[in-house]
């Protein structure tokens, strides 16, 4: 399905790779949340899979994300969204932005709607209608934002889909080289992408990105599930009346004096069951800095593994071996021709979600890892915006600011 034509680009325009079929093309009367357009693409490689998804929908694509991508609740991971912000082709700076979202959460929520999903999905009680995609295109920046197929997907997968969302904009604007934003599970597969962490059947990097800005991203990789994995349990266990889309560092939870499993909400591969890839590729082990939180229920074997006296585990160590990323990322580098700015935030105090209290964090991820250099030889720049939390950092207007700063 064609799109309208381009102008105001800094070339010719191209077409796309010939891997890359366009489905869709949502325009005025169907796009909400301020965006002009959004398209939805598949790429054809061999290799890309439809992952599994948790069994009771909690995964699943739903409201206007359901519509682009055709009415399917749980698309193939070679499908994605690209989200074409106003301006996006007249924008007086031609260098075009490309956001990427993080974990169980969509590029309307996280870009252009923090509201969308109430004070939970913000962060923060009052939540603003607007956002960073709002704030940057105001200042003449053309931006784009990805939209994944899967919510806690392989980020193996999504940096290929990245790669492909550039190679889109690219051939639209004629230009050679765009900046990436990542903010959280998103800074993950920004970074594969650029430092050509792939599947075996994946492309490499292909030298287009100038600058590249993580969110709160688990730079040196974080292990929140497993130093605080009672109070997180509480969120996803259906016997306790968990709801939220997050893998558990448990097999097995007594909730209510019932004790029962779950391999579809582990860690690691488990049952049959593989629905948080993502997740695992995002851990490492943060107890040698600062401890294991040793007040929480079972909190032993939840973090080190075994059976405890309402839980039981495989431990955060068998989870890494199961495929984190953090390793091979810092072994990979990020190039040097690469920019990198890393920002962090300093106020643990996350709407609805046990706050990580071991160190000094946004909630979730600590700042040192959020800030962390290794393999990062070009470091444009380093920033703590100190009132805001983890879900806040894609619109809180300090940060905002900043990430503004860092793409002049």
């Amino acid at each position: 399905m064609a799109g309208p034509p381009v102008t105001g680009g800094t070339a010719s325009a191209t077409e796309p790779p010939s891997y890359l079929l366009q489905e869709a093309d949502y325009g005025s009367g169907t796009v909400t949340n301020g965006w002009e357009r959004v398209e939805r693409y598949l790429d054809t490689t061999a290799g890309f899979l439809t992952e599994d998804y948790p069994p009771d929908g909690r995964g699943d694509q739903e409201g206007q994300r359901l519509t682009y991508f055709g009415g399917v609740s749980r698309p193939s991971s070679g499908r994605f969204l690209l989200h074409s912000a106003p301006g996006w082709n007249t924008g007086a700076r031609t260098t075009p932005i490309l956001l990427v979202h993080g974990a169980n959460d969509t590029a309307d929520r996280a870009w252009a709607n923090p509201g969308e999903a109430g004070g939970y999905g913000c962060g923060a009680v009052s939540c603003p209608s607007t956002g960073l995609m709002q704030y940057l295109s105001a200042r003449g920046h053309r931006v784009f934002a990805v939209g994944f197929a899967h919510k806690q997907g392989d980020n193996l997968m999504q940096a290929q889909i990245v790669g492909d969302a550039i190679a889109v904009i690219k051939a639209r604007l004629g230009v050679d080289r765009v900046d990436l934003v990542g903010w959280s599970k998103g800074e993950m597969s920004a970074r594969a992408y650029v430092s050509s962490v792939k599947p075996s059947w994946g492309r490499g990097y292909a030298g287009d990105v100038r600058k590249l800005i993580t969110l709160g991203g688990p730079n040196g990789g974080y292990d929140y599930p497993y130093a605080h994995g009672w109070a997180h349990d509480f969120s996803i266990w259906p016997e306790c009346g968990g709801k939220v889309n997050a893998p558990s560092p448990h097999s097995h939870m007594t909730c209510y004096g019932l004790y029962t499993a779950h391999p579809e909400f582990s860690m690691t591969p488990s049952g049959g069951y593989d629905d948080y890839p993502g997740q695992r590729q995002m851990l490492a082990r943060w107890d040698g800095v600062y401890g294991v939180d040793g007040a929480t229920q079972d909190w032993y074997t939840t973090y080190y593994g075994g059976q405890g006296l309402y839980t039981a585990g495989s431990g955060i160590q068998a989870a890494i071996d199961a495929g984190s990323l953090i390793k091979p990322l810092h072994n990979a580098g990020v190039p040097a021709a690469v920019t990198t700015y890393l920002l962090a935030g300093g106020s643990p105090d996350v709407l609805g979600i046990f706050n990580e209290n071991r160190g000094p964090s946004d909630g979730v991820v600590f700042i040192s890892s959020a800030l962390d250099t290794t393999g990062i030889p070009t470091v444009g720049g380093t920033a703590t915006i100190v009132g805001a939390n983890h879900l806040e950092l894609g619109w809180n207007p300090s940060a905002a600011a900043q990430i503004a700063a860092w793409l002049s």
